[in-house]
């Protein structure tokens, strides 16, 4: 049988680039060799494009920093190609992918941006579209639309950086209480994150927010117990078992997610009540339809003390590093890594076969 050409897209602009260069390369070691032929594409934070020819030393590489991409190498997707891939300045370089794996966390990656790039190369590819992938990367937009499908999430106050001498730490003290958290509203893996209680933490973590994004939240804290549930499929999407993020730290941050193995306790399965497992997977099978979502996303979001569910947010492409909450909360209900890679290919696959038979002119 001819093998599937995967192109498996790494890198990325983001603040989190590294991170998708690792779990880039954790795809690619799980992916079944006998049916996929692998092409790494990796993205420099210049937003430039490379064939990654050298997969070994890329596999091996650490820390990921170390990767450096080779001129010689630089490539392009053709617009209305059919995945077509070439070279810029070696024009030897031709590839034909057939279907892409965009394993890249954060702006210019999980925002839309590349998926909407893969659909004008008519190329099929893994998770969320254009739309779906829009609005679980925007946190403003994520919230309300929550709260227009009546799934229940913390309270939130949005601010532009136009707007940032107006943020005053004792009017938001008094609307939300304290601690707040205060976010990017286009980030993910908690890059640019604080948590605060007085007013000299709240208004540096204003300003760190804004250095990553000209849009923040401030969110009420839920006091409570951090759930998180994968989602996985298209049209009839299912729920993984629910794990638990036991925090070591002052709450589940970017060196806990990815780096620091000993930063958090993973709880999996979560050591929580049936009813409250299943109400939790309800609500992110909900949180994945509201926000239009397709393929995979992680739901984040917390058993308060006061007995109540809430939505945080969710991942459209969480991270598939070893200590990962999405591919860890499959293993748990039953599918190992590899035949979890396997599935969400041919998700995106058959989301690209259906798109294709839609009506494209007005006679």
């Amino acid at each position: 049988m001819k093998k599937i050409n995967l192109g498996v897209l790494v890198g990325g602009r983001s603040a989190e680039h590294e991170i998708s260069l690792i779990s880039g390369s954790n795809v690619v070691k799980a992916a079944d060799k006998k049916k996929y032929r692998i092409i790494i594409i990796g993205i420099d934070k210049a937003g430039r494009w490379f064939l990654i020819k050298k997969q070994k030393p890329f596999l091996a590489s650490r820390p990921p920093k170390k990767i450096v991409f080779d001129e010689k190498n630089s490539v392009v997707f053709v617009p209305g190609s059919g995945g077509r891939l070439i070279g810029i300045r070696d024009k030897s370089i031709g590839e034909k992918i057939d279907v892409v794996f965009p394993v890249l966390h954060g702006t210019f990656g999980e925002d839309g941006t590349v998926q909407g790039l893969l659909e004008l190369s008519d190329v099929p590819y893994v998770a969320p579209d254009v739309i779906g992938s829009a609005a679980g990367m925007d946190k403003d937009v994520q919230k309300r639309l929550l709260r227009e499908a009546k799934i229940p999430t913390a309270q939130f106050l949005v601010f532009r950086k136009s707007e940032s001498a107006k943020i005053k730490y004792e009017p938001v003290k008094k609307r939300l209480g304290v601690p707040v958290f205060i976010k990017p509203a286009n980030l993910g893996s908690s890059v640019g994150i604080s948590k605060a209680g007085d007013k000299k933490s709240f208004l540096g973590a204003v300003a760190g927010a804004f250095r990553y994004d000209n849009k923040i939240l401030i969110e009420k804290a839920i006091i409570g117990r951090e759930l998180e549930c994968s989602v996985l499929g298209n049209e009839k999407p299912r729920a993984s078992a629910v794990g638990e993020i036991i925090p070591r730290r002052e709450f589940y941050d970017y060196a806990s997610k990815y780096i620091d193995e000993d930063g958090a306790g993973l709880a999996v399965p979560a050591a929580i009540p049936v009813r409250i497992a299943r109400e939790f997977q309800r609500l992110a099978r909900r949180t994945f339809r509201a926000l239009c979502c397709e393929g995979m996303g992680r739901v984040d979001g917390f058993w308060g003390k006061n007995g109540k569910l809430y939505i945080s947010e969710i991942n459209t492409i969480p991270g598939f590093t070893s200590i990962s909450m999405y591919p860890k909360l499959w293993e748990e209900s039953g599918i190992k890594y590899p035949d979890l890679i396997n599935r969400l290919i041919k998700l995106g696959m058959a989301r690209h076969r259906r798109n294709e038979k839609l009506k494209r002119d007005f006679d």
